[in-house]
């Protein structure tokens, strides 16, 4: 059996590059600008935005709902046909323009940005499934998890280039800004147009196409592609240990990625400087945190390392839920007299560290326990089960936050990031990596290591 070998540097970085694109629409639309400008000023149910909040998570959850559709359907075609950079050049082209187009959401307009948020979304998530299909690709298993942690650090770094620069040129989110803040859309649309173009360069299209038998057709063929990778699932054990574990994981992931700086700005009550602050402490830490714990999984392995992840995250949960709590403790025990909003920097450095560790460490453990000729597929699951999760998430959120206020909802990721370390306890990454190296395509492999010959 054949080692994959490292791929060419350019072909690495050009792969990179798409993460570095593609934050600053994780960033500028969901994270940080528009998330917070759709709540407060578009919607503007002051003074606790709990209907703002609500329809952002719906409209956020309708998008990955469309991409667990979808997914596994295009991985199956993409494989079958040998046609990744086709459909990830669809996916980028349809987020650009329908980003773009966010700058005509106006207030009292909520339907106009729920559609655009719902179609853009939709458009960056699946291409999120598209790129990471070629993660297997790039190089040996080992290589992978320091692969996938530069590709996050990379992308991290273009998430902090593009929002400090729509920061100091657009200014606050407010009613009193919003014919300068409104060209957000527009600026995070041509970003990710330009900073992509290294990617469909660089990257190659690895594996032969198949012919469609006589009669067949690509829709039909992915539909059963899938059913057949779902009944094959029962020989990935421990593939499937993970997409349980990452179901509960992204689910917590997707509901800090859309409300942390909701939070900031609603509970928190944080000025101006201390958002910006906030946002480079968070993109500063998880570059850290993705490259770092990249490295860290060469030695340690992706598992236990994901597992430090998820631990990390319980432990930024409590520290954001707990700001007020910390807030006077510090007062009590230090004698400083600290304001909640800049207790909060803490709770970003937590965040910021576990955010990109967590994603990168998954990321490269769906990469090492699937079958190269399946990869995509492999991967549409993964985006399956993550956007799945996302509506879990943002829903329950929606909902709990709408009966509880947000400063109580936020408890829900603890327990999401409680399961998912309890769920991935028992994969065992040396059989799943094995089974994955010796599977061929309607060919299960054993999850054991044969015996050694008897001597005679």
């Amino acid at each position: 059996m054949a080692t994959r070998k490292l791929a060419p540097a350019k072909e690495i970085v050009g792969w990179a590059m798409f993460d570095f694109a593609n934050q600053a629409y994780t960033l500028l639309i969901i994270t940080v600008i528009f998330g917070d400008l759709f709540t407060r000023v578009i919607v503007g149910d002051a003074p606790d935005y709990r209907l703002g909040n609500l329809l952002w998570s719906l409209a956020l959850a309708a998008s990955y709902l469309l991409v667990v559709v979808a997914a596994p359907v295009a991985g199956a075609v993409m494989d079958f046909q040998r046609s990744r950079k086709r459909f990830l050049f669809m996916s980028y082209m349809a987020t650009v323009v329908t980003t773009a187009l966010l700058y005509f959401a106006t207030p009292g307009h909520w339907w106009l940005g729920m559609v655009l948020i719902i179609a853009s979304n939709f458009a960056y998530a699946i291409g999120e499934s598209f790129i990471a299909s070629f993660l297997p690709g790039l190089g040996p298993a080992k290589s992978l998890g320091w692969i996938s942690g530069f590709g996050w650090g990379v992308g991290y770094v273009g998430g902090l280039v593009a929002t400090a620069f729509a920061l100091v040129f657009l200014g606050e989110v407010s009613a009193e800004n919003f014919e300068t803040i409104r060209w957000v859309g527009p600026f995070a649309a041509v970003f990710f147009l330009v900073a992509a173009i290294p990617t469909f360069v660089f990257v190659k299209e690895r594996g032969r196409r198949q012919q469609l038998p006589p009669g067949e057709s690509l829709v039909r063929m992915g539909f059963a592609r899938v059913r057949q990778t779902l009944r094959e699932m029962r020989h990935f054990q421990d593939l499937s240990i993970l997409m349980v574990s990452v179901f509960f994981t992204m689910a917590g992931i997707s509901i800090i990625i859309s409300f942390a700086f909701i939070y900031g700005a609603q509970v928190i009550g944080w000025e101006e400087p201390v958002r910006v602050m906030m946002f480079v402490t968070v993109q500063v830490t998880a570059t850290i945190g993705a490259i770092a714990f990249g490295f860290i999984q060469s030695s340690v392995g992706a598992k236990r390392t994901y597992m430090m992840t998820l631990l990390l995250w319980m432990l930024a949960i409590l520290a954001i839920w707990q700001t007020p709590g910390l807030t006077a403790l510090a007062h009590r025990v230090l004698g400083v007299d600290w304001q909640a909003q800049y207790v909060f920097l803490f709770a970003g450095v937590l965040s910021g560290l576990s955010l990109g560790s967590a994603q990168s460490a998954g990321r490269a453990l769906v990469g090492i326990l699937s079958p190269r000729s399946k990869a995509s597929e492999m991967f549409g699951f993964w985006g399956l089960a993550s956007k799945l999760a996302a509506v879990l998430g943002l829903v329950g959120l929606g909902l709990i936050q709408a009966a509880l206020g947000l400063a109580n909802a936020i408890v829900f990721c603890l327990l999401l990031f409680a399961l998912g370390l309890v769920a991935v306890w028992r994969l065992d990454e040396a059989r799943g990596t094995r089974v994955a190296a010796q599977w061929r395509e309607g060919r299960p492999a054993s999850p054991e290591p044969p015996a050694p010959p008897a001597v005679v």
